[in-house]
């Protein structure tokens, strides 16, 4: 018969840890002695080390509970159970890992090298810095919620910018960001931006869509918002691809 501090010292845990144990009903609280002290016995041990064995290994209590109530519970399998389970979370915290690395190594890491590739491409053709970082948000945004589509759109995207002059207009474009909203070049830049676009995509709409999805609106309010031009230019174009 032992006490509550070297049952403690043998199985490898605190005395609260313990008096927790007990009160969540995993180790039974064993009869005080003539002096009010519980007194435990090896029996007592083995299931604590059983215990805190499932517990290290991630098990949660409450399965811990379950698996205590049952007599005819193997712990070899419990084990086994738990070992699973481990082996799902390491997987997911080296993706984890994985994704703090990208991080770590810049905006354009968490980025499929397509995307990275097409970004440096904007920078070659002297696009501005605002710009490729505008459009580096904007494909993690589109790849993370629409993966099939986005990549469709990014080679459409690369198509564009192959183009002399439908890159020349995403110039245009770039270059507006600090005009006045109220300049008359905006309707002539939105004129020159529907025709191109109906040239392009005729009546098949714009590659890469999804049907019911709120992400491509979201995506021009992003930009919108970033200059009071450029929202000023999304509703002439908007306007003249109506008309």
């Amino acid at each position: 018969m032992i006490t509550i501090g070297r049952l403690a010292q043998y199985a490898g845990v605190t005395t609260k840890t313990i008096r927790v144990y007990h009160a969540k009903g995993l180790l039974p609280e064993p009869e005080r002695d003539a002096s009010g002290y519980r007194r435990y016995t090896a029996q007592h041990a083995i299931d604590l080390i059983k215990i805190r064995t499932l517990a290290e290994a991630g098990v949660p209590l409450a399965r811990i509970r379950e698996l205590r109530a049952d007599p005819d519970t193997d712990l070899r399998a419990a084990l086994h159970e738990a070992d699973l389970a481990l082996t799902a979370r390491i997987r997911d915290l080296r993706r984890t890992q994985q994704r703090l690395r990208r991080l770590a190594g810049g905006d354009a890491g968490l980025l499929p090298p397509g995307v990275g590739a097409y970004l440096d491409r904007l920078r070659a053709y002297g696009f501005s810095p605002r710009w490729v970082n505008l459009q580096a948000d904007l494909w993690l945004l589109l790849f993370t919620t629409h993966p099939r589509t986005a990549a469709e759109s990014l080679d459409d995207q690369a198509g564009i910018l192959a183009d002399p002059a439908l890159r020349a207009l995403f110039h245009d474009y770039d270059r507006a960001h600090g005009l006045d909203p109220g300049d008359p070049y905006l309707q002539d830049l939105a004129d020159r931006i529907v025709r191109a676009t109906r040239d392009r995509y005729g009546a098949a709409g714009l590659p890469g869509q999804e049907p019911a999805s709120d992400i491509p609106e979201l995506i021009q309010r992003a930009v919108n918002a970033s200059s009071p031009a450029w929202r000023r230019l999304d509703t002439l174009i908007r306007r003249g691809l109506r008309g």
